[in-house]
C-alpha cells in the first residue's frame, strides 16, 4: 500500500484549525505535532483522552509520527481501563485536564498559547505508510468486554477521501468543522478531525454540548461552517436557540434522524443536512439527504450483498465489502436492499420487537415518542428479564395473552401522563403501548447522544423498583396503568429586572441572569399560585439550558403531583431556559 501525507493541505500557510477563536496554520500545527512526538513517554500505545479537540488532534498525529498506536474506547469506566491495560500493558494516558484520574501512567499535554508555537518550518507534511496501524477503536461486545478493531492509516485515508468526495468538501475548501461529538468516538474521530486533516479543511477546537454553547461555537469561526452533530444535540439546539449562524453543511450520525427534524435544521441553518451511515467495523459507507427521502446511497465501490443466515435458513444476513472496507463485514442492522447502490435502514436487528404477533422496532417507537409536541426526549426499553427482544411467549388463557411489555421513559415537563398516553395511542399500535410510562427529568445520554444499554437498564430497574413494580414492566394486553394524579396550572409570566442585585459581575459587558435567581423566582411564583409559602425539602434536578438576559419575558409552567413533587419549566420565547423537579417537605 502506498504512503499518504499526514495532512493534505496545499500550503503550509493554510488554516487547519481555529483554537479559541485564533487561527492555526498547517505550519504551526505540524510544529506542535513534532514537538509533542519528541516528548511522548516510552510505550507503544496511547490512550488519548484530551478534551480540547486541537490537543486531541495534535496528540493523535504525534502518536502516529512517533510510531505509536492510539487506543480509542467508547467509555472511560474503570473496567474499560483495566481491559485496555490487559490489551496493551505498555499503554499510557495522554490528557489535558487537572482532574484526570485514569488508572494508567499519565502524561499531561500542556499546549502553549497560540503565539508560542515553535519555530516555523517549510518542511512538507510527513508521509505515513498506509499499512501502519493508526488506532484501535473499541466496541463493547455481548459480554461487555471492549472488542478492538484495527484501523490502518491507509484504511482511514481511503474512507475519509470517499466521504469528502460524497460531501463535496472540495467545493467549500475554506470550511471549518464545528463538532458537538467527542473526537474519541468513531464518528467524531472521522468527521471532526480526520475530515479536516485528509479533506484539507479546518476544524474548531471547541466541543460544545449545550445549545447556547453550540451557537457560540458556530459564531466563533468564519463562514463557511460545517456542523457535525447528532440528533439529540440538533433537537435541543433548534428548540432553544431562535437565532443561529448559517452553515454550509450539516452532518448527523449516531442515531436515526426524522425527516421533520432534518427539514427544520435545513431551514434554520440554511444548509443541506446529510446523514452518515456506517459502523466501527466498516467506517462510513453511505449517506442520505434525510429531508429528501429515506433511502441511503452507498459510497462508490462499496457493495452490500445478502447471504443466507448461518443459523436460520429463512433469514438473510447483509454483508458489506469493497472500497475501503478491507474484509467483508456482516452488518448488525436490518437493511432492505433496493438496488446495487441504495438501501433502507429498518433499525438494529437487536431492536426488533415482536409482541403478540405484531412486529416493530424500538427505533420506530422512539421516533413516534419524540415527535409528540412537548416531548424533549424519550426512549422505549424492553426489560431484559422478558423474552429476548424478538420472541415473546404467549399462552391462551380465557382469551387473554400474557406478554412482556415495553417500558418508556420520557422527558416532557409540560405534559401530563394522560396527555402522553392519548398522544401515543394516536401514533402506535396498542400492543406497543408502554406499561409503564415513566416521566424522568433527563435521560443518561453520553457525549454522542447515545443511551448505553447497561446505563439505561440500570435506570429502568431503579425506577421500577421505586414505584414498587416487582414484575419489571410485565402486564397483560389491555391492562391499564394507574396514572399519577397531576395538577397543571396556568402559565405565569415574569421578568428579572436589569437592576437585580445578583446581576453585576455576571457577566461584565453581557449580563446573564444566574440560575439560582431563576430557581428562586420559580419557587416564589409557584408558591403564590398555590396560595402558600413553599417549604422545599429537596431539589431533585435543575437544568439551565439557555442564557436569560435581564428584562427578558419569561414563562413559567408547572404541575404538582400527589407525592409532593413539583415539575417546572421556564421558557424565554421558544427557548427552554430552565427545567427541574423539586419536592415539598409535606405533600400538599
Amino acid at each position: 500500500m502506498p504512503s499518504f501525507p499526514l495532512v493534505s493541505h496545499a500550503s503550509p500557510d493554510r488554516i487547519i484549525a481555529w483554537r479559541d477563536g485564533a487561527p492555526v496554520t498547517v505550519r504551526e500545527f505540524l510544529a506542535d505535532v513534532g514537538a509533542l512526538a519528541a516528548l511522548l513517554p516510552s510505550g507503544g500505545h496511547v490512550f488519548n483522552v484530551c478534551r480540547d479537540r486541537y490537543r486531541f488532534a495534535v496528540g493523535l498525529c504525534a502518536t502516529l509520527v512517533a510510531g505509536k498506536v492510539s487506543l480509542l474506547p467508547s467509555t472511560y469506566t474503570p473496567q474499560t481501563v483495566r481491559e485496555l491495560h490487559r490489551f496493551a500493558p505498555d499503554a499510557f494516558c495522554l490528557h489535558d485536564a487537572d482532574d484526570c484520574d485514569i488508572a494508567l501512567p499519565r502524561f499531561r499535554y500542556a499546549l502553549p498559547g497560540p503565539s508560542a508555537h515553535t519555530a516555523s518550518s517549510d518542511e512538507a507534511a510527513p508521509l505515513i505508510d498506509g499499512e501502519r496501524v493508526m488506532a484501535y477503536v473499541f466496541t463493547s461486545g455481548s459480554t461487555g468486554t471492549p472488542v478492538p478493531h484495527r484501523k490502518t492509516w491507509g484504511f482511514l485515508v481511503k474512507n475519509v477521501r470517499a466521504a469528502a468526495a460524497r460531501l463535496d468538501i472540495a467545493e467549500t475548501a475554506a470550511s471549518t468543522l464545528v463538532g458537538t461529538v467527542p473526537p474519541q468516538h468513531m464518528y467524531g474521530f472521522e468527521s471532526t478531525v480526520l475530515l479536516a486533516l485528509i479533506g484539507a479543511i479546518a476544524f474548531s477546537n471547541a466541543q460544545p454540548f449545550y445549545p447556547s454553547d453550540i451557537r457560540r461555537a458556530l459564531e466563533a469561526v468564519p463562514a463557511p461552517r460545517i456542523l457535525v452533530t447528532s440528533p439529540i444535540h440538533l433537537r435541543a439546539l433548534l428548540s432553544s436557540e431562535p437565532e443561529l449562524a448559517h452553515a454550509s453543511l450539516i452532518l448527523s450520525a449516531t442515531a436515526p434522524l426524522s425527516e421533520k427534524l432534518a427539514m427544520q435544521a435545513e431551514t434554520r441553518l440554511q444548509a443541506p443536512l446529510m446523514e452518515i451511515y456506517g459502523s466501527t467495523e466498516t467506517g462510513q459507507i453511505a449517506t442520505r439527504r434525510t429531508a429528501h427521502g429515506a433511502a441511503w446511497e452507498l459510497f462508490p465501490d462499496v457493495v452490500l450483498t445478502a447471504r443466507p443466515a448461518q443459523d436460520d435458513a429463512d433469514e438473510e444476513e447483509i454483508w458489506a465489502a469493497g472500497g475501503h472496507v478491507e474484509a467483508p463485514v456482516r452488518m448488525s442492522d436490518a437493511l432492505e436492499l433496493i438496488d446495487g447502490r441504495h438501501f433502507v435502514l429498518h433499525g438494529r436487528k437487536a431492536d426488533l420487537v415482536n409482541i403478540a404477533g405484531k412486529r416493530t422496532s424500538l427505533a420506530y417507537l422512539n421516533h413516534q415518542l419524540t415527535a409528540i409536541p412537548g416531548v424533549e426526549d424519550g426512549v422505549f426499553f424492553m426489560p431484559a428479564d422478558g423474552p429476548s427482544n424478538v420472541a415473546v411467549q404467549t399462552s391462551d388463557v380465557q382469551d387473554r395473552t400474557a406478554v412482556q411489555r415495553l417500558v418508556a421513559l420520557v422527558v416532557a415537563p409540560a405534559l401530563t401522563p394522560a396527555e402522553m398516553q392519548r398522544s401515543l395511542r394516536e401514533r402506535i399500535d396498542a400492543a406497543f403501548m408502554p406499561r409503564p410510562l415513566l416521566f424522568v427529568d433527563a435521560l443518561p445520554r453520553n457525549a454522542t447522544g447515545k443511551l448505553p444499554h447497561d446505563t439505561l437498564a440500570a435506570l429502568v430497574a431503579a425506577l421500577l423498583a421505586r414505584r414498587g413494580n416487582t414484575s419489571a414492566g410485565a402486564s397483560r394486553i389491555g391492562a391499564s396503568e394507574p396514572e399519577p394524579v397531576n395538577t397543571a396550572h396556568e402559565p405565569i409570566q415574569f421578568a428579572i429586572a436589569a437592576g437585580h442585585p445578583a446581576l453585576p459581575g455576571h457577566f461584565p459587558g453581557r449580563p446573564i441572569v444566574p440560575g439560582v435567581v431563576l430557581l428562586d423566582h420559580a419557587i416564589a411564583h409557584i408558591g403564590t399560585a398555590l396560595g402558600r409559602t413553599l417549604d422545599i425539602g429537596a431539589i431533585g434536578s435543575a437544568k439551565f439550558t439557555a442564557p436569560v438576559a435581564p428584562g427578558e419575558t419569561l414563562t413559567l409552567t408547572f404541575r404538582c403531583e400527589e407525592n409532593g413533587t413539583i415539575r417546572f419549566t421556564i421558557r424565554a420565547g421558544e427557548r427552554i431556559a430552565a427545567a427541574g423537579v423539586m419536592t415539598e417537605r409535606r405533600a400538599p
